[in-house]
């Protein structure tokens, strides 16, 4: 029987990561002909609390730099880690520009420049700070997306601090190709790349978004029928807020004007009209 190309969301196991990538990525470093046991994580806050290396570090002695801009957090990390010279702590932002990005920060540590492991969830800002990596090449990379947005799109927030709106998973596959990697695995919030050289070990002949991806649970589907009633599938919820996502709310046209246009007769014809006007002087419409 032919290999499935998201074999490797079988091998999800959880220790202290939060939907298996601990398992996950444990497979993913044996498969690799070359390592040298050293990970950066950021935001790592308490550097175990639903951590992508934690489990590495305490079980396959892995060496660390652990990023956390929190500055609380970050002194707890510090704490924690002050007896262990081989665990580098940082508390500043990743960014990505000069200065702030994380060539910047790596450069102050002993970290080799193809180190194992790279884990990447800032909730928001995920893509341009891994865009903006250019002198250091992890062998593997496990990024956050966001999770409500579906297949065959592909989205990317603005680069900036205060937003945090995240990115599609087919933004990171095309970023992660014009850096040099391959996707192997996606599950429900993130997305795991290996560098290219090393993608022919896994078996996997496609790697789109569509062949890896299985979890779509958290997407609100939203089509409209010929009369112009907008309809809601899927998930509806803001998953973040816990808040309901009601089809009556974002309805574009009034109920009496939800009927098929050929079907409309002269006074709702004007009616439309009319509509449009309003809603263009309002700057409701495009």
């Amino acid at each position: 029987m032919k290999t499935p190309p998201h074999w490797l969301l079988s091998h999800a196991k959880t220790h202290h990561s939060q939907l298996g990538e601990d398992g996950i990525l444990e497979k993913i470093l044996e498969l690799l002909p070359e390592r040298d046991r050293w990970c950066v994580e950021f935001g790592a806050w308490d550097g175990e609390h639903l951590s992508n290396t934690h489990y590495f570090i305490q079980e396959h002695h892995f060496s660390a730099v652990l990023i956390e801009g929190n500055t609380e957090r970050a002194g707890a990390l510090a704490r924690k880690y002050e007896k262990s010279p081989h665990i580098h702590c940082r508390g500043q932002y990743v960014g990505w520009t000069p200065g702030n990005d994380l060539d910047s920060i790596l450069k102050t540590t002993p970290i080799p420049k193809d180190f194992d492991l790279l884990s990447i969830d800032i909730d928001g800002n995920d893509y341009h700070v891994w865009k903006a990596v250019r002198e250091y090449q992890p062998k593997v990379v496990v990024i956050e997306y966001n999770p409500t947005i579906p297949n065959g799109v592909s989205f990317v927030q603005k680069a900036d601090g205060s937003v945090h709106q995240g990115c599609s998973v087919d933004a990171l596959c095309e970023l992660g190709r014009e850096k040099g990697y391959e996707m192997v695995c996606v599950n429900k919030l993130n997305a795991f790349f290996v560098d290219r050289r090393f993608f022919p070990l896994f078996g996997i002949e496609r790697n789109t978004p569509h062949d890896l991806r299985l979890d779509q649970s958290a997407v609100t589907w939203m089509f409209c029928g010929y009369d112009g009633t907008v309809f809601l599938e899927g998930h509806r919820r803001l998953p973040w807020h816990n808040f309901p996502i009601r089809a009556e709310a974002v309805q574009p046209l009034p109920r009496f004007l939800r009927k098929y246009p050929p079907t409309y007769g002269k006074f709702q014809k004007s009616l439309l009209s009319a509509y449009k006007r309003l809603c263009r002087f309002l700057g409701r419409e495009g």
